[in-house]
């Protein structure tokens, strides 16, 4: 056991936080912890640093385990995590190589001591030199275990993972952007020798690229990893436990990330199954009672209270908590293009007289493509983006748009008018579209989960999500039937993508966006547009497909083709026959296991039926009056009840078996 959280509750002032909270992680456990946005995810984190302390509930941390924690930075903070330990006076001058290098400065001092003693040994005699000899073992076995001799490979194995070219390396940390000294931090904790990573959505600032390169190495860490990410895709492909928080408890999940979902949704369902039946069973308890206590006899009543103790008896089923609130969104075009939407034809952009972006880039989208644009970080993408909507003029080169084309933008910045920064929201809206009533403006606003006196927010005083939902809410009333989106599902949780990735699919005009996540492209995309130094090149389906011909051309297996375009990374093995043999019958077994559980939900139904036959029988009377015939309909109902139980243990020991 490396971590341990129990029964934790925390609250700020009157607010409560979290109620109850317990999970267990084990030492070099994966684990992602998911929930709304405000679910008290990043709470956890702060309880577990010690920067918060729990209110009730006891946190347990193995004896010495040393954590890493990479929050969620602004420029400065992440300045501050990255030079930290440097004993350069002016951090901003150090490079970038530098300054991650700062994490083997212990590394460095043990190694300098080793040649201090290899350089004094030649002149000691006798004592001195029998304990100059202990410490040089001592210090060489530590310097080796510590990983002394790979530190160079591992940090330039780092920097190339994460994205930085060698140019990068020797630039001074002061002249790095926001999102490059967050990538630098994330460095620097995968240098350290954590025996626990705390990761607040690690991927931010990452490439497609390098984002499968750091999957490949969180898996083969060797400690644990705890992470908070809106990346489902790469959740998938790390975690093999998911703890949810939502309604400020806990409940853990044993698989990953669409496992998560797929179990939830099917424990959703059982219990408000097993609520609506037991409710059902009741109501048909309490009409009997009612039935027998309108008879007014002694007897009626002595048999009502029977029933009626044996009522309280009942252990109820709790009614399953609420979903949290949602967005609701729908994305109709008001009018259908032709089918022609548009022709990009030999666009070259640059800027300044720097080296070009990308030179004569030519493609063409139609009527319902879903195209996903994706590409490295810094290739060009949102430039191409705004050249497609008019906002940039190309050095060279045209963009025409087809027939009856109207189109809607999404901009990642989410930049308003200063005119617009001053309005509320509601007022926004309404100066956007004049025609609009105000129950139509609160019901768009409503679908966003913007509700009662939040309309009335001023844009200015927005979180980047919030201005985000604005910006879709806007996109939605335009009616368009070109969507032209970049980043969209940036600070939105993850129930809200799964919401607006359904809204994508069903949207049936036409769609090009920006993304690094690939779980969203996946379930969206018809069509892949990459873009990278030698050009553009499509693939006419989703991500998987998009892998597909990628591994095909570079003979990799799928998985893998990113990854393998860093160096330092070593291929995974291909799946073997055993693992495919094995495969195929846990898959067997799990369908005979499913058919075993849906014929015992069968017969419990049917049991439980004839059950409520023979309470209707026993509170006949006509039967009541025949001793015979209550007798034989009371031990019918006896060995129901016993075929009943015998059924739900079956029905309880195979559940236990699926997990």
């Amino acid at each position: 056991m490396l971590l341990q959280m129990k029964d934790v509750q925390k609250a700020i002032g009157v607010e409560e936080i979290l109620t109850s909270v317990s999970f267990l992680i084990e030492e070099k456990e994966k684990v992602a912890l998911v929930g709304v946005n405000g679910a008290g995810k990043t709470s956890v984190f702060r309880l577990i640093t010690g920067e918060w302390q729990a209110d009730d509930g006891a946190i347990t941390m193995s004896g010495n385990a040393r954590v890493g924690y990479l929050p969620q930075l602004n420029d400065d903070a992440a300045a501050r995590g990255v030079s930290e330990g440097t004993a350069d006076s002016d951090d901003g001058l150090l490079s970038l190589y530098d300054a991650l290098d700062t994490v083997f400065l212990p590394l460095k001092r043990m190694e300098t001591e080793i040649r201090a003693l290899e350089a004094a040994m030649g002149s000691l005699v006798g004592d001195e030199l029998e304990s100059a000899l202990k410490r040089y073992d001592s210090l060489s076995f530590r310097f080796k275990d510590e990983g002394g001799y790979e530190t160079e490979s591992r940090l330039k194995g780092v920097l190339r993972g994460l994205g930085f070219s060698e140019a990068q390396w020797v630039q001074p940390f002061g002249q790095l952007s926001g999102g490059q000294r967050t990538r630098a931090l994330l460095g620097k904790l995968l240098l350290e020798r954590s025996d626990l990573l705390l990761l607040d959505e690690p991927t931010n600032h990452l490439d497609i690229e390098s984002i499968a390169w750091l999957e490949d190495y969180l898996k083969n860490f060797s400690g644990a990893v705890l992470l908070i990410s809106h990346d489902r895709y790469f959740m998938d492909r790390v975690v093999t436990k998911t703890i949810e928080i939502e309604n400020k408890k806990s409940v853990v999940y044993h698989g990953n990330y669409s496992h998560f979902v797929t179990k939830k949704a099917s424990d959703r369902a059982l219990a408000e199954k097993a609520f609506a039946e037991q409710q059902k069973v009741l109501k048909h308890h309490e009409e009997v009672i009612k039935t027998i206590r309108s008879f007014r006899t002694e007897a009626a009543l002595i048999r009502a209270k029977s029933r009626e103790k044996m009522l309280d008896k009942i252990e109820r089923v709790d009614k399953p908590a609420e979903d949290p609130a949602r967005m609701r969104l729908r994305l109709k075009p008001r009018l259908n293009s032709g089918n022609d939407v548009l022709f990009a034809e030999g666009l070259t952009m640059g800027f300044g007289g720097a080296k070009l972006l990308f030179s004569d880039i030519s493609f063409e989208v139609k009527k319902g493509d879903k195209t996903a644009l994706i590409g490295p970080n810094g290739i060009g993408k949102t430039t191409l983006i705004k050249i497609l909507v008019g906002a940039l003029e190309p050095l060279d080169g045209r963009v025409r748009e087809g027939v009856n084309v109207r189109v809607g933008y999404y901009d990642q910045s989410h930049s308003f008018s200063a005119e617009s920064e001053k309005k509320s929201i509601f007022q926004e809206l309404a100066d956007t579209y004049p025609r609009l009533t105000q129950t139509e403006i609160r019901t768009t606003l409503a679908a966003f989960m913007f509700i009662g006196d939040d309309v009335f927010k001023p844009i200015s005083a927005l979180s980047g999500g919030e201005r985000g939902r604005v910006q879709l809410s806007k996109i939605m009333l335009a009616g368009a039937n070109f969507l032209i989106l970049d980043e969209p599902t940036n600070h939105l949780d993850l129930f809200s993508k799964e919401i607006l990735e359904e809204a994508l699919r069903e949207f049936t005009g036409t769609l090009i966006y920006i993304s690094h996540d690939r779980y969203f492209i996946n379930n969206t995309a018809t069509r892949i547009l990459e873009l990278t130094e030698s050009g553009v090149t499509t693939y006419d389906g989703n991500y998987d497909y998009y892998l597909e011909k990628k591994a095909a051309v570079q003979q990799l297996p799928a998985e893998n083709i990113h990854t393998n375009t860093r160096p330092e990374i070593s291929p995974q093995e291909s799946t073997s026959k055993e693992d495919y043999l094995r495969k195929k019958e846990q898959e067997s077994q799990a369908r005979r296991k499913k058919a075993r559980i849906e014929k015992l939900e069968a017969e419990i139904s049917k049991t439980e039926n004839l059950i409520a036959n023979c309470d209707e029988k026993l509170a006949d009377d006509e039967i009541n009056r025949n001793a015979e015939a209550a007798q034989t309909v009371f031990a019918e109902k006896t060995a129901l009840e016993e075929t009943l139980s015998a059924l739900y243990d079956e029905w309880a020991e195979w559940n236990e078996i699926m997990e």
